[in-house]
């Protein structure tokens, strides 16, 4: 029996009890908890069940100590196996039920903080210089990015990571929607990381996301020969209640920032952004022709 590659062979010679990209961050108190209270479940239920931690290993195809870990809250438990713990102890789907807190869990802090902040705004503006925004990117180019991190990411961080970005773009789906606008480097959507096809998806989906009411997507061509950007780049979230968050690496040295004034010279810069930038209009124009070209 297998379960997306952490679970056990019964009788190969391949066996694995373990991966990496499970781990509990030991710095993150919350995920701790969390997968501490899942683990505890676990095993109470398993008790109640009258099954030895062995024999509840062979039946969900697991090995006995990777059961062990994830009921010491030890390792973060994949959805699949709450699925097959459910329904192996009758729980009715109380044990299922887990999977969203532990999806969260699997996510790094910094990553599930920032999800947690676009969730509650009501407005984002975004630029980044580096790369398309990772709200705006396929999990192909999120993968492709991912993978040529040096040092490298091993592959079940890698795709720890792209999982939590595909999570993030539930903004798009939010309702009422919140208003996104995104600054796009022409560079960004001419270099083929990842090859040709995925940049061709790439190109495809912003042309999608650019036709959503709430999102205005914007390029800065290259030929520009004025640019406030040069600072690097700019968040700015603002929430119902009127209170904003922001961050740039030319302000308080990247950290979040909630003060007024900071936040002013934030916006003023994004909004100078703007004004060098292509319209909405042009900047689809733009990538359709790209996209021709490609």
């Amino acid at each position: 029996m297998s379960v997306d590659g952490e679970a056990v062979r019964v009788g190969s010679d391949t066996e694995r009890t373990d991966e990496p990209g499970w781990e509990v961050d030991p710095d993150d108190d919350w995920a701790l908890a969390v997968v501490a209270t899942v683990g505890r479940q676990l095993r109470l239920r398993r008790e109640a069940a009258g099954m030895r931690a062995g024999e509840f290993a062979v039946t969900v195809g697991y090995g006995e100590d990777l059961i062990r870990k994830i009921e010491g809250g030890k390792r973060i438990p994949r959805p699949e196996y709450l699925d097959m713990a459910d329904e192996v102890l009758g729980a009715g789907g109380l044990i299922a039920a887990m999977k969203e807190d532990v999806k969260r869990v699997r996510y790094p802090k910094k990553v599930r903080d920032l999800a947690q902040m676009e969730a509650r705004a009501v407005e984002l503006q975004l630029y980044d210089p580096l790369h398309i925004h990772g709200l705006l990117q396929t999990p192909e180019c999120a993968r492709a990015l991912l993978s040529m991190r040096r040092p490298a990411y091993s592959m079940e961080e890698v795709e720890r990571f792209v999982a939590a970005r595909v999570a993030r773009k539930e903004i798009f789906e939010r309702d009422p929607a919140p208003d996104l606008s995104f600054v796009l480097e022409e560079w960004t959507l001419r270099r083929p990381l990842g090859g040709r096809t995925t940049l061709r998806r790439q190109l495809e989906h912003l042309l999608e996301a650019g036709q959503l009411r709430n999102v205005e997507l914007q390029v800065m061509p290259t030929e520009r020969e004025e640019h406030a950007g040069v600072d690097g780049s700019i968040e700015v979230l603002k929430f119902e209640d009127g209170s904003a968050i922001g961050r740039s690496p030319a302000v308080a040295n990247g950290r979040p920032v909630s003060d007024l004034r900071q936040l002013r010279i934030l916006e003023l810069r994004y909004g100078i952004i703007r004004a060098q930038a292509l319209t909405p209009r042009e900047s689809a124009a733009f990538i359709e022709k790209l996209l021709g070209e490609t």
